[in-house]
């Protein structure tokens, strides 16, 4: 039983409220709690995307002024609650207005503080996609990337691989496959929207393991690539652990529903006697069929022997 005076909760909700506020404040994302269509709590880089950096902020202000028209607004919402009643959040891309009128394209993702309370508090996240919008409108982005995880596509990926293949230089470059274990059957319990949005978050989570010089490309359907540049095969072993390991410990959500994942890595540096683009690829996928065949979730190296042999070395 709970023992605390009025005047004790009142004081304990404006502590957590001070809090969350103070968490925003700090936090990169651009972050909102919407309340009966108004904007309750917002962080100060929400403020500044919408163009609020004078201190009259979004605190207190409906939705709808943020969408380009009422019929927007109205749309939005009405396919906020079809994604929710079916137990999954919004994510979709939305044309927004600022404070000054200037209209930029947004990422929201959008879902309720508690599922079994919807028409409550809400939390929104935004992010400014504009120039990544009008990069993928543009046909020659498209012909290089996929569109389900904005990463490379298999042929560009190709044609990265084949700038370093034979190349006199005697700088090092290592190549990644790495296989998701099971994907299709751990997705399978879930709509069929969640294996597109699981394979984007995995692409995410890919690039933010690796560096800015090096290319993760989506290859076929639950399996990706990345080319390392300047990269020896024992940094790149280091590397696929690494991704192993943050894959592995990652959680993908969908909604009220959640669930883990783990991968298998290939690894190969390129050699002399990887005299073509589809052998690299083949000797990376090989290492990875290797792990796989030994129960999954480990990495394992390819290494080429002067005779044309080959050795797989186990490293998880």
């Amino acid at each position: 039983m709970d023992t605390k005076t009025r005047p004790e909760l009142i004081a304990g909700e404006a502590g957590a409220l001070l809090r969350l506020r103070a968490l925003l404040d700090h936090a990169p994302l651009a972050t909102a709690f919407v309340r009966n269509q108004r904007f309750e709590v917002v962080s100060d880089a929400m403020n500044h995307l919408f163009g609020h950096e004078d201190g009259a902020g979004l605190a207190g202000q409906g939705v709808a002024g943020s969408h380009v028209s009422p019929a927007a607004h109205s749309m939005q919402n009405e396919r906020m609650a079809t994604a929710f009643a079916a137990g999954r959040p919004l994510d979709e891309e939305v044309e927004f207005v600022r404070r000054d009128g200037s209209r930029f394209w947004g990422r929201l993702q959008a879902q309720p503080v508690q599922w079994t309370a919807q028409d409550d508090d809400t939390m929104w996240i935004v992010e400014d996609v504009t120039l990544a919008r009008q990069q993928r409108l543009q046909p020659r982005w498209g012909s290089r990337h996929d569109p389900v995880t904005e990463l490379a596509n298999l042929r560009e990926f190709e044609r990265r691989v084949a700038d370093h293949v034979g190349s006199q230089r005697r700088l090092p470059v290592s190549v990644l496959w790495v296989d998701i274990d099971r994907f299709a059957e751990v997705t399978s319990r879930f709509e069929p929207e969640a294996a597109d949005r699981f394979l984007y978050l995995l692409g995410r989570l890919l690039v933010s393991k690796t560096r800015a010089s090096d290319v993760v490309a989506r290859l076929e359907h639950d399996r990706f690539g990345i080319l390392l540049p300047e990269c020896d095969q024992h940094y790149a072993q280091f590397v696929g652990e690494k991704l192993r390991s943050s894959v592995a410990a990652y959680r993908l959500r969908w909604g009220v529903q959640s669930t883990k994942v783990k991968c298998c890595v290939g690894v190969v540096q390129l050699h002399r006697s990887l005299d073509t683009v589809e052998s690299v690829l083949d000797a990376a996928r090989s290492a990875c069929d290797v792990a796989k065949q030994a129960g999954g979730d480990s990495v394992r190296l390819f290494v080429p022997h002067s005779t044309g042999d080959t050795q797989m070395a186990d490293l998880a």
